[in-house]
């Protein structure tokens, strides 16, 4: 093999480690504040996303409290209960 045909197949290896270095999903920054309060969110005031409502009424029978569930919440506030509802099993 040449020496040019080895630079590539170098380099190609030196890319591939610097894209995964950078790549939050395979390396996370944990010094990265990625969970927010649901305060602090952008879009924290839109209603809640389907799957929100879908385990939120399902946790909210899980628990036997079915007033959890309220189809008018906002994305941030159906986040808040679903964590109280999971705390409040234990998961």
């Amino acid at each position: 093999m040449s020496s040019h045909g080895k630079v590539n197949s170098g380099a190609s290896v030196n890319h591939k480690r610097s894209a995964e270095a950078v790549n939050p999903k395979t390396n996370p920054d944990p010094s990265d504040n990625q969970i927010k309060d649901p305060e602090d969110w952008v879009t924290g005031d839109e209603p809640m996303t389907g799957a929100q409502a879908s385990y939120l009424k399902t946790l909210s029978e899980q628990a036997h409290d079915p007033k959890a569930f309220d189809p008018k919440l906002d994305k941030a506030e159906a986040s808040k209960r679903i964590d109280q509802l999971k705390q409040k099993q234990g998961h």
